[in-house]
C-alpha cells in the first residue's frame, strides 16, 4: 500500500544497559584452597549487594532441595556459605525454603538447620495451603498462588541448580520461582499450558503407527489410548505424519505458553519484593540431564562452570545458558535410547528439543530484565 504522507523517522535505539553478572570459574589454577569454588564464593559474595539486600529483613532462600534418591542438587556447603553471609549482613532472620511436599526429605541430603545455619520451612506452610492468589490472564491460567511464606519475607535470595529441563529446554532462575514459589495447583495449572496435539479417539484405529514413529519414546499408548509425555515430545510431528485416519492433529504452540506461563508466575513471585531486595544465583555443577525434580541423578552433561550472580534475573539465565551452550554431552550422560538432535543451537536443545532461550524471550516481553550482561569474574 502506498504511503499517503511522509512517515517519521523511527526514534534512535539506544543502547541495551547491560547488567553486571558475577562468575566464580570452576577452574581451580593451583592448588590452594583459596583458588577453589567455595573460596571464589565466598568472595563473590562479598562483592555483591547482600547488605542492601538484607539488613533488617527477614530474608528467603528459595533453593530446590530435590527428592528420592538424587544427589546433585547443591552442594549444602555453599548454601551455609551463602546462609553465613546473609546473617553477616544484619538479616534479622534467615530461612532457607522450597514447595512444602519437598521440604520433608530435605535432610536426606544434607538441608537441615544444623547445616545450613538455617531452618528450613515449606514455602506455604505445612499443610501447603497458606498462599495469596494473584490474578492473571493467558490461555487457561486465570491466577498464580504465591506461596505465603515467600511474600511474608521482606528480601529474597533466588539460588538456583542450573541444569536441563524436559518441558522448558533448562531449569534455573526463573524455574526456581515460577514453580518452587507457587502452590501445587499453579504447578498443575501450568503444565497445562503444555502440549500442542490432539487426539481423537473416534478417528483412531489402534494400529500404534504414532507410537512406533515417536523417536524420543513421547507417543505412549495407555489404557487404549494415545497420551503424550510432553517433557520428552519435541513436536516433530512424525505422530501426525504416519497416522492413516488423520486422528492426530497439531493445535497449539508447543512449549512457547509454558515458557510465558512460568514468566508469568516468577513475576508474581517478585511481585511484593522491593527490586533491591532480591538476588539470583546459579550454580553451575553437576549440570544433568534431567531436573532435580525426578528425584534421580545421571553424570553431569558438561564438566562443572561455576557460580554465575545478578541482581537481574534474565542476566544471570542468560550468561548460564551462554556458558553451556556449545560441545557435546560426556560419555554415559544420557540414557543410551537417547538421541542428540542434529542442527540445533544449544546443548539443551540438541538433547531435549526445545529452544532455552525462548525463556529469555518470555522475561523481556513481560519487562523483567534487560537480558543483556557483562560477565565479572570473581578471581
Amino acid at each position: 500500500m502506498a504511503r499517503t504522507r511522509k512517515q517519521p523517522k523511527p526514534a534512535r535505539r539506544r543502547p541495551t544497559k547491560r547488567a553486571d553478572v558475577l562468575f566464580a570459574s570452576a577452574d581451580v589454577d593451583q592448588l590452594s584452597v583459596k583458588a577453589s569454588l567455595p573460596a571464589k564464593f565466598q568472595r563473590m559474595l562479598e562483592r555483591l549487594p547482600t547488605k542492601q539486600v538484607c539488613r533488617d529483613a527477614v530474608v528467603a532462600v528459595k533453593m530446590h532441595v530435590g527428592g528420592h534418591l538424587g544427589y546433585t542438587t547443591i552442594p549444602p556447603l555453599f548454601v551455609r556459605l551463602l546462609v553465613a553471609r546473609i546473617k553477616e549482613s544484619g538479616a534479622k532472620r534467615v530461612f532457607v525454603t522450597d514447595g512444602s511436599d519437598a521440604v520433608w526429605g530435605a535432610a536426606a541430603r544434607g538441608y537441615t538447620e544444623e547445616v545450613l545455619g538455617a531452618p528450613v520451612i515449606g514455602a506455604a506452610g505445612v499443610t501447603g495451603r497458606y498462599f495469596h492468589a494473584h490474578k492473571v490472564r493467558y490461555k487457561t491460567l486465570r491466577e498464580i498462588e504465591v506461596c505465603g511464606n515467600i511474600e511474608a519475607a521482606d528480601a529474597l535470595v533466588n539460588l538456583s541448580h542450573f541444569k536441563g529441563h524436559g518441558d522448558c529446554g533448562y531449569g534455573g532462575a526463573v524455574k526456581n520461582l515460577a514453580m518452587g514459589c507457587v502452590t501445587n495447583k499453579t504447578r498443575g495449572d501450568l503444565h497445562h499450558l503444555e502440549g500442542g496435539l490432539a487426539w481423537d479417539p473416534k478417528l483412531c484405529i489402534a494400529c500404534k503407527k504414532c507410537v512406533e514413529a515417536c523417536e524420543r519414546g513421547a507417543a505412549q499408548w495407555e489404557n487404549n489410548k494415545l497420551s503424550i509425555f510432553w517433557h520428552h515430545c519435541v513436536y516433530c510431528r512424525h505422530c501426525m505424519i504416519v497416522c492413516p485416519t488423520k486422528a492426530i492433529k497439531i493445535t497449539g504452540g508447543g512449549f512457547i505458553p509454558f515458557q510465558h506461563g512460568l514468566a508469568l508466575a516468577a513475576r508474581e513471585a517478585l511481585a511484593t519484593f522491593d527490586p533491591k531486595r532480591v538476588l539470583h544465583i546459579n550454580v553451575l555443577t553437576n549440570i544433568t540431564f534431567l531436573c532435580d525434580c525426578w528425584g534421580m541423578s545421571m553424570r553431569p552433561l558438561v564438566p562443572d562452570v561455576g557460580i554465575l550472580a545478578s541482581t537481574d534475573m534474565a542476566a544471570v539465565d542468560l550468561a548460564s545458558l551462554d556458558l553451556t551452550r556449545d560441545g557435546e554431552p560426556l560419555l554415559g550422560s544420557l540414557p543410551k535410547s537417547h538421541k542428540v538432535l542434529a542442527g540445533r543451537k544449544h546443548l539443551f536443545e540438541r538433547v531435549h528439543g526445545k529452544d532455552p532461550y525462548v525463556q529469555i524471550e518470555r522475561l523481556r516481553a513481560l519487562g523483567m530484565g534487560t537480558g543483556a550482561y557483562r560477565l565479572r569474574e570473581v578471581t
